[in-house]
């Protein structure tokens, strides 16, 4: 009875982890196609993960922000830099979405 227990307690806590790397997976997904494709930023950013090669805008690999300056500057703009998060250009998922890329893609 008590292999049971365990047995289950490991397959729930594995379940646990297949499902938080999902969701980061899908996360980190969206995020580098906001990056990419919708709000452009590899147009001016440098970003060794995502390809990108900018350079009118900081160098996120040196920078390597927090996900809340990240999330920060996306929203408010920042210098040169639009406000995505004025008049809807990016939905909050969006933003949180490549907030979380930037975050863990800098410097890597």
């Amino acid at each position: 009875m008590r292999i049971c227990k365990i047995f289950c307690i490991i397959l729930l806590f594995s379940f646990s982890l297949t499902t938080d790397l999902k969701a980061d997976l899908e996360k980190m997904a969206l995020g580098l196609e906001v990056f990419n494709n919708k709000a452009m930023c590899s147009a001016c950013h440098v970003l060794k993960a995502a390809g990108s090669t900018g350079s009118i805008g900081p160098d996120l690999d040196s920078l390597k922000p927090s996900e809340e300056q990240v999330r920060d500057v996306v929203v408010e703009g920042f210098g040169v830099m639009p406000a995505f998060g004025e008049e809807g250009l990016l939905t909050s998922e969006e933003i949180d979405a490549v907030s979380y890329y930037v975050t863990n893609s800098s410097g890597k």
